[in-house]
């Protein structure tokens, strides 16, 4: 181990010591920026970005198990994404389904697929499907692999849904005008019946949401990280969770 090792072993070790996981967060959500940009200052392709920064993944949700951590989200492919050309698009959808067959495979988590369906090509709807209905009887962490996913995109869904649901049992316009709110959109959400992210982190340096979680991150902490996502590091990970600690949630008020 050379010095620099050492030192950053020491620092991570010190910051983690000083950490309250009884204070933590119970949901992180996670927009993993930045493949591409690690790629090119590393030299590689941009699919060896993408798929160093899947690799990360598992790394992620072992330090995620050494906390309270029971949720995260995990945003691996965008709406906006299925504009990007198509010889970049197609290896991309091949690692995100090679990432979630590893999740599921690795017995630890619970795998839940959060995003629209009507996007996706029938192999990775297949590869979602089976690693949902492997992993349902597992204990440990819930991932939201939210592939497909925009969170404009959950809204609209989540409105449609509830129309469709009440069209159903006949409900009258009038009726239906009555009975939406806050809580019944809240119920046809990719996530429903799931607590709302208490920490959303951002890495690359980007400081916006770009649409995730939009409904759900209301009152979340944001923390944006100046890292790419492929070298996003566990001494990282702890600033996030002290930053966070810091904080002083009002929840609006």
């Amino acid at each position: 181990m050379n010095l620099r090792d050492l030192v950053y072993k020491l620092y991570a070790r010190r910051v983690e010591g000083r950490l309250d996981h009884d204070q933590g967060p119970g949901h992180i959500g996670v927009i993993l920026d930045g493949n591409r940009r690690w790629a090119k200052a590393s030299g590689g392709t941009t699919a060896q970005g993408h798929r160093a920064g899947a690799d990360k993944i598992t790394e992620f949700l072992g330090w995620c198990a050494e906390t309270k951590v029971r949720v995260v989200t995990l945003w691996m492919l965008s709406t906006d994404n299925f504009d990007r050309p198509e010889s970049e698009l197609t290896p991309l959808l091949g690692i995100i389904e090679d990432s979630v067959r590893g999740l599921a495979a690795d017995g630890r988590w619970r795998v839940h697929h959060v995003g629209t369906l009507d996007m996706l090509p029938d192999r990775t709807r297949t590869v979602l499907k089976e690693a949902e209905e492997a992993t349902a009887a597992n204990q440990g962490i819930l991932v939201n692999v939210a592939v497909g996913y925009g969170g404009r995109q959950e809204i609209a869904d989540a409105v449609r849904s509830l129309l469709l649901d009440h069209a159903e049992r006949g409900t009258s316009f009038e009726e239906l005008a009555e009975t939406v709110s806050v809580e019944s959109i809240s119920e046809h959400l990719y996530t429903r019946g799931q607590p709302d992210p208490d920490l959303v982190i951002r890495t690359s340096g980007e400081q916006r949401l770009s649409g995730f979680m939009l409904w759900q991150s209301a009152h979340s902490e944001y923390y944006f990280c100046e890292v790419f996502w492929p070298a996003f590091r566990k001494v990282d990970f702890l600033r996030a969770l002290r930053d966070y600690a810091y904080r002083n949630r009002r929840f609006g008020g």
